[in-house]
């Protein structure tokens, strides 16, 4: 499981630096501020998983369970927070209205406590 774990961090943190420089650089010049902050929101929040995933596959503080659970979580919590975002920020330059993914992302927020929770809980047991 770690390495699935590990992997996927790495993965996450790849993207999370690409679509990084890609706002930088590339929607920098066709984004509003506002639009250009929000896909920024996405990409800093994508790295704090992949950091954190990081964490979870490389420590021997939480179960195997847990760290299968936080995962899945922070996998699933990423794709539809930042996801949503990357979404949303971008629509008026694709010509799309995705007002409707609105809800998807404190779903996806959600999931990210969630995974955050449940580290949270396997420390506090593993002391006790």
């Amino acid at each position: 499981m770690e390495k699935k774990v590990i992997a996927t961090a790495a993965v996450l943190g790849l993207t999370a630096i690409i679509l990084g420089a890609f706002g930088a650089h590339a929607l920098k010049k066709v984004l509003t501020v506002e639009e250009l902050v929000t896909f920024e929101t996405g990409v800093r929040y994508q790295v704090y998983h992949a950091l954190f995933l990081l964490f979870v596959g490389t420590t021997a503080l939480v179960t195997d369970k847990a760290k299968k659970t936080m995962f899945w979580l922070t996998t699933a919590g990423v794709i539809l927070f930042s996801g949503s975002i990357y979404l949303l920020a971008t629509d008026r330059l694709m010509g799309i209205e995705l007002k409707v993914l609105g809800p998807i992302t404190p779903i996806g927020g959600f999931l990210l406590i969630m995974a955050w929770g449940v580290l949270f809980l396997n420390i506090i047991r593993k002391n006790a």
